[in-house]
């Protein structure tokens, strides 16, 4: 799909200013849609300026379309007869008078250039399905009036403003509720989405003829929590606001854009969403993510207490045998209990497994057999592991780790090299040694290891793979994992 930034690339020769900026209309201008009940295109120059690009669209969600497709990458050529081109050549808004017919549809078109400085960088074409037109009404005069403020605004560059950049899936739009002040703040109009949400927030009134600014104080005092931090002003002469209303019986999020008719403050547009249902889901998640850390967290010190009794016993143990056999249970129970210990810091459904790695790899080494120097190192990286891979993977690095230095190198001294990273959707790890190479007729189903056994077995359980072998470079093995991450 085509974006703003594309279009430009390939056709204008517009400036990285212009072009940030109208990003930051595009990223606003459903207000105007939903407001003109209209379909926005937005139409930049060609470096030849007889030739217009569509670079963005937008469809209202309060009425019905009027473009069925979807039009951006398109073209206007050489057609003086068409609304862009003379909103362009004019500077002036244009609109076309007797409803004309698109695909069967009678459909009202205006062209607003958008100048800033001295110079037009782009036309937007607002296109009206008059099949759809709602019957006339306080609403429908209220968006309509607006928008031809908008339109103004838009065309001498004041619209969109600086201020708090819209929040996709928080951002109230027009249909949500919405309301108009005067100059003086106080409510001229407000919806009946508008005043459903106040009266949930516990607002007796019916918002006409009330200061907003008063009434928004008033339901502050009624906060569920106290906030020590003093709220920035929530109606500005020249910059978009947010706010969110918070009180003890629900949550609502305001939007305010100022508006200026001939660069003189004329009152407000307020949309406003009410986000009770939200912000309670939110909170549910939140107590359930500190459940599962609390849940990671306990089972993190369970299994440290399990390795512990392991190790004691182990400690206590006359058997060479037997004491061998716990200890390597232990260095098991412990490594899990690595990756839980991670889960319980964080809200992540994955985890980083480099630091998984990293303090194994000590662990190993500090109650490995070898008396002998050894040189560790990783190089590359795991990135992030799905919580329901980290738990087998870390029994699997274990184990090759274990086994490249206690069968690798013995007692004599050397190296041991950890590579790692993520390719085409599938983690590889190669674990060599420099030590001991591998017999000629090794096979790991063969072997009889325990460890080895259980390597295999949590590979396949991963729908991985898993192989040891001489190290290419010559003396030594390599061991190989491969393991699918989607």
């Amino acid at each position: 799909m085509l974006t703003l930034t594309d279009v430009v690339a390939a056709h204008s020769d517009l400036s990285a200013e212009d072009t940030l900026w109208l990003g930051g209309l595009v990223d606003q201008w459903d207000m105007l849609a939903d407001l003109s009940f209209s379909d926005l295109l937005l139409w930049v120059p060609d470096v030849d300026d007889n030739v217009f690009w569509a670079a963005a669209q937008c469809r209202p969600t309060t009425g019905p379309t009027a473009l069925e497709d979807d039009v951006v990458g398109e073209d206007v050529a050489y057609d003086p007869e068409s609304l862009v081109v003379e909103a362009y050549l004019s500077r002036e808004i244009c609109g076309t008078s007797g409803n004309k017919l698109h695909a069967g549809i009678p459909v009202d078109v205006h062209a607003v250039p958008v100048i800033r400085g001295d110079k037009v960088i782009a036309v937007v074409e607002m296109h009206t399905n008059r099949m759809g037109v709602r019957a006339p009404g306080a609403l429908e005069d209220t968006y309509l009036e607006t928008a031809q403020v908008l339109m103004a605004m838009l065309r001498v560059g004041q619209f969109p403003m600086v201020g708090d950049k819209p929040v996709p899936w928080e951002t109230p739009r027009v249909g949500d509720g919405s309301m108009r002040l005067d100059a003086q703040g106080v409510v001229t109009f407000a919806s009946p989405n508008a005043m459903s949400a106040f009266r949930r927030l516990g607002w007796g009134g019916d918002l006409l003829g009330d200061d907003l600014r008063a009434v928004v104080a008033e339901l502050a005092r009624n906060r569920r929590e106290p906030v020590d931090q003093v709220a920035a002003p929530l109606l500005c002469a020249a910059r978009v606001r947010e706010q969110e209303i918070e009180t003890r019986q629900g949550s609502m999020r305001l939007r305010v854009q100022p508006l200026l008719v001939e660069g003189i403050q004329s009152g407000w547009f307020v949309m406003g969403r009410d986000i009770t249902d939200l912000r309670s889901r939110e909170r549910e998640l939140v107590t359930k993510d500190a459940t599962i850390r609390e849940i990671h967290h306990r089972v993190k010190n369970n299994l440290q207490t399990v390795a512990a009794l392991l190790r004691l016993q182990a400690r206590r143990t006359t058997s060479p045998e037997a004491s061998g056999a716990l200890s390597d249970a232990q260095k098991r129970v412990a490594a899990i209990a690595v990756v839980h210990e991670i889960l319980s810091q964080g809200f992540d459904a994955s985890v980083r497994f480099d630091e998984v790695a990293d303090r194994l790899m000590t662990m190993v080494r500090d109650v490995a057999t070898s008396r002998s120097k050894v040189a560790m190192t990783r190089q590359g990286s795991f990135g992030l592991i799905p919580a329901e891979v980290a738990t087998n993977l870390s029994l699997v690095f274990t184990e090759v780790v274990q086994n490249a230095l206690e069968h690798g190198l013995g007692e004599a001294p050397g190296e041991v090299v950890v590579r790692a990273g993520q390719r085409d959707g599938q983690l590889v790890v190669e674990v060599e040694n420099d030590g001991t190479a591998l017999p000629d007729d090794f096979s790991v189903a063969a072997s009889g290891s325990l460890g080895l056994s259980i390597v295999t077995t949590l590979v396949a359980d991963l729908d991985g793979t898993f192989e040891m072998a001489p190290r290419p470079s010559g003396g030594g093995t390599r061991a190989r994992i491969v393991v699918p991450l989607s």
